[in-house]
């Protein structure tokens, strides 16, 4: 048998310093760290296993790490794993949740009463519901009627948690008593999770389209934690997956003719497709090219059809 190496347990000294320190979230939420497993070293040794030595010499650490994540090669990032304390509120962790590639581990309201905290929303931080994203938000509502809005909040929450004490008190079961907290309730979990998973997670939750209580969590979950933890993980994961583009067939070939300076081809083909509508002396765009208007936007591009 061949003689293997010795082996020592990986360590982050920069995640080490904040291992089991709360970083808050809301105004009552927070995430912490419990646990790991890996580093980014983890994820260059598994990748070496399908090559064998020697490889180390003609790709270093970063670049074959580059290359994994731009060749979406997802196998060696589930070497490393982290389990995750979080404080959220009920509705946040109904998002959350779906994301079914963890272990889970939820504080249960049937064996403890229910936290005594929700989440509030300053009278400014009331949203307006969005028009062409019919599952977001845009903009905000005015200032005035969101003070009354907090005011009804406060009254409703402070209702609901003295109702569900009054039933603990008349010894109504907790699995019972709680039916009627509202969803603004913090709840508290363990997380744990794989690095590919987790950056499947924050490519969705990071996104300026994600819900904003949720986003607020995925951004910390990644600038504080797996920037510290993979370093070169979160750059790659940041430059191919965050701050990329990502085009379609026919958005590549609309593109090309914008560039090659040919505006009426590339609105005629935008008709075609039916991704452009004429309508008298104006046009009406779809949402799929209005993505694509943003994607020409940060490349400087300009749009013909407007």
């Amino acid at each position: 048998m061949a003689e293997l190496e010795k082996l020592k347990r990986a360590s982050v000294p920069e995640l080490n310093q904040i291992l089991g320190i709360p970083f808050k979230v809301l105004d009552d939420g927070f995430v912490r760290v419990i646990d790991y497993m890996g580093t980014d070293a983890s994820i260059v040794q598994a990748a070496r296993v399908s090559y064998g030595k020697g490889t180390k010499k003609v790709r270093q650490d970063r670049e074959l790490i580059r290359y994994l994540m731009r060749h979406w090669h997802t196998s060696p990032f589930e070497m490393c794993e982290i389990k995750l304390h979080v404080r959220v509120p009920m509705d946040t962790w109904r998002q959350w949740i779906r994301h079914r590639t963890a272990s889970v581990n939820e504080y249960s309201t049937r064996y403890s009463v229910a936290i005594d905290s929700q989440q509030m929303t300053k009278p400014k931080e009331w949203r307006v519901q969005g028009i062409e994203n019919r599952q977001g938000s845009a903009g905000f509502i005015d200032a005035a009627l969101g003070k009354e809005l907090t005011e009804q909040e406060k009254n409703l929450q402070r209702l609901s948690r003295e109702v569900y004490e009054f039933r603990l008190e008349s010894a109504v079961a907790r699995e019972q008593a709680r039916k009627d907290l509202p969803l603004s309730t913090y709840t508290e979990a363990y997380w744990k999770i794989d690095l590919h998973n987790l950056l499947h997670f924050l490519r969705l939750r990071m996104d300026d389209k994600a819900q904003l209580e949720i986003r607020s969590f995925a951004l910390v979950i990644g600038h504080e934690i797996v920037a510290r933890w993979c370093p070169l993980i979160w750059e790659s994961f940041l430059d191919y997956r965050m701050e990329s583009l990502n085009l379609s067939t026919r958005e590549v070939n609309i593109l090309r003719e914008c560039l090659a300076g040919n505006d009426e081809k590339a609105v005629e083909m935008a008709l075609e497709l039916g991704l452009l509508k004429r309508e008298k002396d104006e046009f009406k765009t779809t949402l799929e090219l209005r993505e694509l208007e943003t994607k020409l936007k940060r490349m400087g591009v300009v749009t013909p059809w407007r």
